[in-house]
């Protein structure tokens, strides 16, 4: 049995600078059974490190370079003489890998933070990206041959205070981007183990930044990755993260009311809390971005090079609704409508989470100032979804069908839905919508990667009523 424990140490070569600190706490994130059908079981114990790392790596490169895309210094709003400084965390990521690489293109002084956990997901319960993807070292060097530009790397968690610490105070940000929370809602009702996980890592996690902004870097923007989960389906508008009721004849505005659906909605609802109160206390500023259901794959940097290439999730962990259904209609499997398919929520291109995130950092909060975006660009149901695959797949001469499935969630199948998000749009948010031409290069893009697909993982398998305290392992 092999044990893999994520912290913050590697073998350094020339091209990375490790700076020792005091011992901490780091979690121990899982083990990894060397069996055929990699049966795991998360623990979420800390285990005590005798000495520890934060490791900062600048991609050594070789070759020529190009003229990066697009973009400038003056594009993101800041002189060419001193170019804000980003930290993504969780920059390893779906949507943060492809956020580093445009920001970096667009002129942004760009550093990763992650602890490279999201890769063990797949290890632990044998999952594979539909898109090949290489190692974020590689990445990096891939991104600095093609442009001349480099992001620096901190592989670490960041739920190890010491070592957020040492990254913040190396690299100094302007802006904290934060995507690095385990970001799955079936991931965390797999059992209580899972639960416990997604809890620590995305609420600790989250205060541990704010305390590092707070100690070393007080007027970095925090940009963060909220959810459209955290409000559940009222039969009320969405607004904008605020509502103005009036109640007995007193009128006043308060934070929208929260009704999350899974114990990874609830850990966002609580990193939403936390934020907004540190605001208040210590004049922190910070944009909650409440984003929808997120699509698509390709953005203007990663199509540059295979090996920029994101992550595309299909399975029923980790997939979200449209990738999902399009690689189900690419190897000829029915799409798997969860209940009765009425269950609407927001959407958004993932160009379109670059592009807001860029926004944010554009035109930033004000000292003290919590203020939420809803991100996302559409509204469709599962079912509207489903229709548009299955009209798209014709054009391409596939038979498309679509079957309901038991819904594996506790959720409203038929519901009211209509959430305000007008705050990008007036920040300038030109958005890509869902259109034939887009839903043909998406087919089209999994037909070519099929050969990829495990159609065992295509089905859901955790159920939202079913788990348990036990441990709970997943069969391939």
């Amino acid at each position: 049995m092999a044990h893999l424990v994520t912290h913050c140490s590697f073998s350094a070569s020339p091209a990375v600078k490790t700076f020792s600190r005091s011992p901490s706490y780091c979690c121990n994130v899982g083990q990894l059974q060397n069996s055929k059908s990699s049966n795991l079981s998360l623990k979420s114990s800390l285990k005590r490190q005798k000495k520890s790392y934060v490791t900062c790596a600048s991609a050594a490169v070789q070759g020529q370079t190009q003229t990066p895309l697009t973009g400038s210094q003056e594009a993101s709003g800041h002189s060419s003489s001193k170019p804000k400084k980003v930290m993504v965390i969780g920059g390893d990521g779906y949507c943060g890998w492809a956020t580093a690489l445009h920001l970096s293109n667009k002129g942004y002084e760009v550093a990763i933070v992650d602890n490279l956990v999201r890769r063990l997901f797949d290890h632990q319960l044998g999952l594979e990206s539909l898109t090949p993807i290489t190692s974020i070292q590689n990445r990096v060097r891939r991104w600095k041959s093609l442009t001349g530009k480099t992001i620096q790397l901190f592989i670490g968690d960041i739920c190890d205070f010491d070592f957020l610490s040492e990254a913040f105070k190396s690299f100094e940000p302007d802006v904290a981007v934060h995507f690095g929370e385990q970001r799955s809602a079936p991931y965390s009702m797999i059992d209580r183990s899972r639960a416990v996980y997604t809890q620590h890592n995305n609420v600790i996690g989250t205060l541990n930044v704010l305390f590092a902004i707070k100690e070393y870097s007080e007027e970095c923007h925090l940009v963060k990755l909220g959810t459209m989960g955290e409000y559940g389906t009222p039969n009320i508008d969405i607004e904008e993260g605020f509502i103005t009721i009036t109640h007995n004849g007193r009128t006043d505005t308060l934070p929208y009311p929260k009704q999350a659906s899974s114990f990874y909605h609830l850990s966002k609802v609580h990193d939403s809390h936390n934020i907004a109160f540190t605001c208040r206390a210590w004049g922190i500023r910070a944009t909650d971005l409440n984003q929808g259901v997120v699509y698509g794959v390709r953005t203007d940097e990663t199509a540059l090079h295979e090996e920029l290439s994101n992550r595309f999730d299909y399975d029923g962990v980790f997939g979200t609704a449209l990738n999902r259904f399009c690689v189900q209609a690419a190897v000829g499997h029915p799409l798997t409508v969860y209940g009765k398919g009425g269950q609407t929520r927001g959407y958004l291109d993932i160009r379109d989470t670059v592009q807001c995130v860029e926004l944010a950092i554009a035109n930033p909060a004000k000292p003290g100032e919590f203020r939420v975006f809803n991100q996302f660009t559409e509204q469709f149901s599962v079912n509207d979804l489903a229709k548009l695959v299955t009209a798209a797949g014709a054009k391409l001469g596939l038979d498309v069908q679509t079957k309901s499935v038991p819904n594996p969630r506790v959720e409203a199948e038929e519901h009211y839905y209509n959430a305000k998000h007008t705050k990008l749009i007036e920040l300038g948010l030109v958005p890509h919508l869902l259109s034939d031409s887009l839903l043909d290069s998406l087919l089209n893009f999994a037909v070519q990667y099929k050969d990829r697909v495990d159609t065992a993982q295509i089905m859901p398998s955790v159920s939202w009523k079913k788990m348990g305290a036990k441990p709970r392992t997943v069969s391939v």
